[in-house]
């Protein structure tokens, strides 16, 4: 007899893409400096710029910012869960990945987030 698959909770795709994540502060642990972030939305680089990631666009401090999270890390999180990540968990995701950065003051316009990044991400948040 097979095992039941146990569900996990995901973090839903409700309510619109914009507000996914509300206006967020980080506090840089260098200086006494405070970035001042909001999430916009998320979609799939292939097209748009031909990379293969999931780009997450944020403003910090009113100038964009774009985390793109390898989509490779996306497969093996399936692979390893048996279900696909929603749009708002990558979300999580890159706004996790945006908060380690700005802490150090490593500011980009765009993060190419590498899949173990992610996957890391993924853990460090408990998303299963």
């Amino acid at each position: 007899m097979a095992k039941a698959a146990i569900p996990y909770p995901t973090i839903p795709n409700a309510g619109a893409m914009g507000e996914f994540i509300g206006a967020f502060d980080i506090p840089s642990k260098v200086t006494d400096y405070v970035y001042r972030c909001s999430f916009s939305h998320v979609w799939n680089a292939i097209t748009t710029r031909h990379s293969d990631t999931m780009d997450c666009k944020f403003l910090v401090d009113g100038k964009r910012v774009i985390v793109g999270l390898a989509h490779p890390a996306f497969v093996r999180f399936r692979e390893r869960a048996g279900r696909n990540l929603s749009d708002r968990e990558a979300s999580y995701i890159g706004a996790e990945y945006l908060r380690e950065r700005l802490e150090q003051e490593d500011e980009h316009s765009l993060y190419d987030v590498s899949a173990s990044d992610v996957l890391r991400m993924i853990d460090k948040l408990g998303i299963r």
